[in-house]
């Protein structure tokens, strides 16, 4: 069973509704999770926000913020789960690549998520500077926050 399969049995078993806000992946994960079955079920949406005036504006991320921080990661997912309201939501911020970004190098990822015990992050340190490579390692490893939450 792949990640997308095991996400939506788990989130239909308890009935969660998930959500997602995307910085760095720039939709990939939505569509991911979109594939799952009966997504519209157990996934209530998400929201992609590439500038960081729209993060602030719409998801309420603290002016000054690094924006590939884990601070930003857990605001990011503290605020799509109050804008959609969600169970549970995961965030993805960082640098894909191929060049550094404000002092960051590619491949810096944060997931970050919000449930009803809080917030919390995990941090990439990708080897690699490949964009596509940094995407799809950084939607794996949302998939799997998602799962360990659902455990």
């Amino acid at each position: 069973m792949d990640a997308v399969e095991a996400l939506a049995e788990r989130a239909q078993e308890r009935g969660a509704r998930l959500a997602v806000a995307e910085s760095l992946t720039c939709g990939l994960l939505a569509s991911t999770i979109g594939r799952g079955a009966s997504a519209q079920e157990w996934f209530a949406g998400g929201v992609v926000c590439y500038a960081l005036d729209v993060k602030e504006r719409l998801l309420g991320l603290e002016p000054g913020t690094d924006p590939c921080s884990p601070q930003c990661a857990e605001q990011l997912a503290r605020g799509v789960r109050r804008l959609i309201v969600a169970d549970i939501a995961v965030s993805v911020t960082g640098v894909g690549g191929p060049d550094p970004s404000d002092g960051h190098p590619p491949g810096t990822v944060y997931v970050g998520w919000a449930d009803d015990t809080g917030t919390g992050h995990r941090a990439l340190a990708l080897d690699t500077d490949d964009p596509g490579e940094v995407l799809e390692a950084s939607v794996e490893a949302a998939l799997d926050v998602f799962l360990d939450r659902l455990a």
